[in-house]
């Protein structure tokens, strides 16, 4: 658990610290690759981790990947631009990957049925507090300290982590290669085509409308490429011998729907934990703390709505909680764009709270359902691809609305009807940090500015709520097929 949230604050710690890093750094054009680039390296390595675990057990994996952590964590803390920032934070991912998967398979390994929907609660509760405390604590650093402090407060919290592990964690007998058996093989082609894919279709969204327009030769070459290489790779795939996403995967209606509803949710969640803290400090005018506080009030109702889940789906179903979570999550979400400007900072709270208690009640119904429905040779396959889906949204959610926004700010600043405003993106967060060398006219228009750039970036994310919705009415199966196993015993129970 300490693990996860190690790899989880990391995604979303630096997003209160991005005013300070670009004053120092430059390059706020780029700067939702900090994000991007992150969530691309955790995303590739998942599927890969998971099958090196199966090939040397998972404690050595779980070790390798809090080493790699923390070697990252140390380089993002001596960059000197943000190209090497941006490269470090790969780095980080990469570390991050074998962090969150090997968790939760560990997890799978040691809980048998009746215990799972407990232990995914803690770890959901672990997740949700990580990844909204991850604000906070960064403006804390930003205000008293020096953003590097953001990435070398991993080391002290990493090493605890490592020494638990490497003195506690005790593998069951089940999950080591039996001896004699033919080693699986890691199907590095595959990983390699899904980085490739992602990169370029990345940049394309990232760098689209921004450092070209949209329908210049560079934005239409890499989207060509990443469909050109996309179609690569599921050919890769159709020949590996132990593909990095197996086909069946795909090919079953619950796992299929669940990995869909789930990647649909890691998208939305770009829009609160990524730009509701410049919200905050650009709009109405908090500081890195409060701006931090005003996203965490999600930890207070996320983990007592997933807690409380648990009797819900235990009466309803899996499917139908889920759609009830996400439905209300939809609500909230087409509420923030009508928030008065610059308005009050409990409004995005309350905005915030509710969420919180929507998003709770439809992950975990959907996590412990999934992983109900297979048998224990199976699992941990299904728990990465679970996994990999959420992860490929987030990815995709920051370069996707992070082009939006960007879009959106340039557009403004170009039609700016006053004088005075910084003439291109990078000056941006330099005119938001010091609003008082401006004219009071000239700051409201780039506040307004700001305010209707995280409005649609929200309504995008309302999108990918009902894009949620459609999947679980019209895809998922309405009981999902939950099967009877004994701990220990691959085969299901007649």
């Amino acid at each position: 658990m300490l693990g996860m949230a190690l790899a989880a604050i990391d995604g979303t710690i630096v997003s209160t610290a991005v005013p300070q890093i670009v004053g120092d750094l430059g390059g706020f054009s780029v700067f939702s690759w900090l994000f991007s680039g992150y969530l691309l390296a955790v995303t590739v390595s998942l599927p890969v981790y998971g099958k090196l675990s199966d090939t040397f057990g998972r404690k050595p994996v779980l070790i390798a990947g809090i080493v790699l952590f923390l070697f990252g964590s140390v380089l993002c803390a001596a960059a000197w631009n943000m190209a090497a920032l941006i490269a470090f934070r790969v780095v980080q991912g990469l570390g991050g990957g074998a962090l969150q998967g090997t968790v939760q398979t560990i997890a799978a390994d040691l809980y048998p049925l009746k215990e799972r929907p407990k232990i995914q609660a803690k770890l959901s509760t672990v997740w949700a507090t990580s990844a909204v405390a991850g604000p906070v604590i960064g403006g804390l650093f930003a205000v008293y300290a020096d953003w590097r402090w953001i990435f070398l407060i991993n080391l002290p919290v990493g090493a605890l982590a490592l020494w638990l592990v490497v003195r506690h964690l005790h593998e069951p007998a089940r999950t080591r290669r039996a001896a004699g058996a033919p080693r699986p093989r890691i199907d590095w082609a595959g990983a390699l085509a899904v980085f490739a894919t992602g990169t370029l279709l990345l940049t394309a969204l990232v760098q689209g409308g921004v450092a070209w327009p949209w329908f210049s030769a560079p934005s239409l070459g890499l989207l060509a490429g990443s469909v050109v290489l996309g179609a690569l790779t599921v050919v890769i795939e159709r020949r590996a011998a132990e593909p990095v996403i197996p086909g069946w995967v795909w090919r079953r209606r619950t796992i299929a729907s669940v990995n869909l509803a789930l990647g649909a949710m890691g998208l939305l969640m770009v829009a609160p934990t990524v730009f509701l803290p410049t919200y905050a400090q650009s709009v109405l005018g908090l500081g890195p703390i409060a701006a931090g506080f005003v996203l965490s009030v999600m930890t207070l109702s996320w983990p007592v709505s997933a807690a409380f889940s648990n009797r819900v789906y235990n009466r309803i179903g899996f499917r139908r909680t889920a759609i009830i979570g996400m439905s209300c999550a939809l609500l909230i979400l087409l509420a923030f764009p009508l928030l008065p400007y610059p308005g009050e900072p409990w409004q995005p709270a309350l905005i915030m709270l509710l969420l919180g208690a929507a998003l709770g009640l439809f992950q975990l119904p959907l996590i412990v359902g999934v992983q109900s429905t297979v048998g224990w040779a199976e699992r941990g396959t299904t728990t990465a691809s679970v996994l990999f889906c959420r992860q490929v949204g987030q990815s995709v959610g920051a370069a996707l609305f992070g082009a939006v926004a960007n879009g959106i700010l340039a557009s403004r600043l170009a039609a700016a009807p006053v004088p005075g405003l910084p003439g291109d993106l990078d000056a941006i967060s330099h005119a938001l940090d010091d609003p008082g060398r401006l004219s009071a006219a000239a700051t409201d228009h780039l506040r307004r500015a700001v305010d209707a750039a995280v409005d649609h970036v929200y309504l995008g994310a309302a999108g990918a709520a009902a894009l949620a919705l459609l999947v679980l009415v019209f895809v998922a199966p309405r009981r999902f097929p939950v099967l009877t196993e004994e701990p220990g015993n691959d085969a299901p129970a007649p």
